[in-house]
This record gives C-alpha cells, structure tokens and sequence, in this order.
C-alpha cells in the first residue's frame, strides 16, 4: 500500500516502490541520494519522506505538514545553493525578493555542510530522527563535498536526502554512501495529469513550451511563465533575424537592457527550440551561434557584448 502523500507523486513508480519497500521494513537508509531531472517530483518526494519520517504515526497530520512546509519543524534542515551577497549567504528562493543579482552561480557553500553538521551533532527534539535535505548538491564544490562526506560517514540519529541530476554529478565517494533512487521524465500522459491537477492545463497546449521541458512538469511550468513574462515584440524580432548589422547591434542592446542573465539564458534554450523546429537543416551556423552565447553567458562575458555579436553573425546575406 502506498503511503499518504506518495499517491500523488505521479509517473515515479519505481522511487515510490523503493522508498516504500524501505519504510515498510523500518530499513530507511542513514543517506538517499534522488536522483533525476529538476521539476519531475524529486522535492515533492522528500517532502512526503520528510512527512513520514518525522511522524509518530504512519500517517502525518496536517499540522505538522505545514511546519515542515514552512520549515518549522526543529528536527527538520532543508538547505538550498546560496548566492554570496555583501558577505552574507542568501538562498535562491529568497534571493529575487531581497534584489539579489546573479553574479556567480549559487551554490552549496562550506559553510552550509559545517551548519548541517551541527544541526546533527544534537539529538532529536521531537521524532526519532531528524532529516536533512540538501537541493542542488551537484553545486557545491570539492571542500563542501569532502565535509559532507564527513558527515555521511557518522550521520547519527538522522537521514540525508541530496537532490542531483544524477550519480554522475557527484563525487563517487558520496554517491557511494547513498541509496540512489531514479526518477524518470513523465510521460505525455503523465505530464497532462500533473498539469490538469495542479490548474495549468493550457501549458499543453503550447507546443514549444512542452518540447522545453521534455518531460519535466516543473520546468513546463517556469517556462511557460517565462513565455508569459518575455516581451512578445521583442521575442517576435529574434525569432526573425535581424537583415542589417545596424539591426543586429540595436536588438542586441535592447535585449540585454531588457532582461537580466537568468532570463537571457532561458531565451536562448527557447530560440535553439524554435529554430530547430522550424528551420532546422538552414540554420546550423545560427543554431551554433546560439549555443557559443549560452556558454559565453555562463562564463560571466558582457551580455551586451555576446547578443550584438551573437546577432550580428545571424544577419541574413
């Protein structure tokens, strides 16, 4: 039988029999290690593990889901990358509130792991165990690494769930001290059911959108509000190529001025889509084009700079 909670993990059997297997035999490992694309129930299965873990009884009450919902649960530590702003670490979901810029990728900080390790070196205040969730692992750097490993080796009265794309974007001597469990990307099927449930059934209906997320309900959903968000002239200009150099340098400016970092790379995954889709054999060079600025962006290059010159090579003979 499928635990409360897990029954709306949709399009995972294989984690949810794994997970189950374990919770039914009161076998549950001190590490996991969930592993497969962002946006395919990865955080909501360790939510509902979370719920399971901390419960006295085999199925959580609704109070206590909204504190470990709104992290206040004392034996729950959910960490997530952080960006390095006035030396002060601030994580990702907060850090748009507070005006925070991209100017390095976040990431999981030494100082994160040292935190987690004296959030274990008490016991539990009120389950049997505490639960440390860690998103994004593949983030953080080798020290990082290395002190979590430290940590996995004598985890004590507690379970770590670390969140990667795969075994591959760890260290090996971590992975090897966590069950693996796979999730898969849903199937058209499954992702119509997820979308119908959750109210954003009209994202199916934008093709382009769905063949971004490539099975992925979560980035279905940040894409298409993406879509929603980006300027439609601008959008319809790049979709165009520009005829004149004059063109290229003004399109250039105007959608570096327009969008920060984060956005641009996001248009340029959804241009690559566009131009395959529609003019795939006759645009190679502009298609390789687009792949050099995603990765001049990801490098910190002047995004002014990687637009004109990105543009200018895309100007029609």
């Amino acid at each position: 039988m499928v635990p409360e909670g897990f029954s709306d993990l949709i399009g995972q059997p294989r984690a949810i029999a794994l997970l189950c297997r374990a919770l039914d035999r009161d076998r549950v490992p001190p590490a996991y290690l969930f592993a497969g694309p962002e946006g395919v129930g990865r955080r909501t299965a360790a939510l509902h593990l979370a719920d399971l873990l901390l419960s006295a009884s085999v199925s959580p009450q609704p109070a206590l889901q909204r504190r470990i919902r709104q992290g206040n649960h004392p034996d729950l530590l959910w960490v997530e990358p952080t960006y390095l702003h006035q030396s002060r670490l601030v994580p990702v979901s907060v850090a748009a509130d507070q005006g925070v810029t991209r100017k390095s990728p976040p990431q999981i900080r030494l100082e994160q792991i040292r935190q987690i390790g004296q959030f274990l070196s008490r016991p539990p205040l009120e389950a049997e165990r505490a639960v440390v969730v860690i998103e994004a692992a593949e983030t953080m750097a080798e020290a990082a690494a290395n002190g979590l490993l430290k940590t996995l080796e004598e985890p004590g009265q507690a379970t770590l769930v670390l969140l990667a794309p795969g075994p591959q974007a760890l260290l090996p001597t971590l992975v090897s001290r966590c069950q693996t469990i796979p999730f898969q990307r849903l199937s058209p099927e499954d992702m119509a059911r997820v979308l119908d449930r959750i109210g954003q059934a009209e994202i199916l209906h934008h093709a382009q959108v769905m063949a971004l997320a490539q099975g992925s309900p979560g980035q279905a959903i940040a894409a298409y509000n993406q879509l929603q968000a980006m300027p439609p002239e601008l959008l319809t200009r790049l979709q165009q190529r520009p005829s004149t150099l004059r063109q290229a340098l003004d399109l250039g400016r105007q959608v570096a001025k327009t969008l920060d970092v984060e956005t641009q790379l996001w248009l340029l995954d959804y241009l690559l889509h566009w131009y395959w889709q529609h003019h795939s054999s006759a645009t190679s060079p502009w298609l390789l084009a687009l792949e050099t600025a995603k990765r001049q962006l990801r490098q910190f290059v002047t995004p002014r700079l990687v637009w004109e010159v990105t543009l200018m090579q895309a100007v029609d003979p």
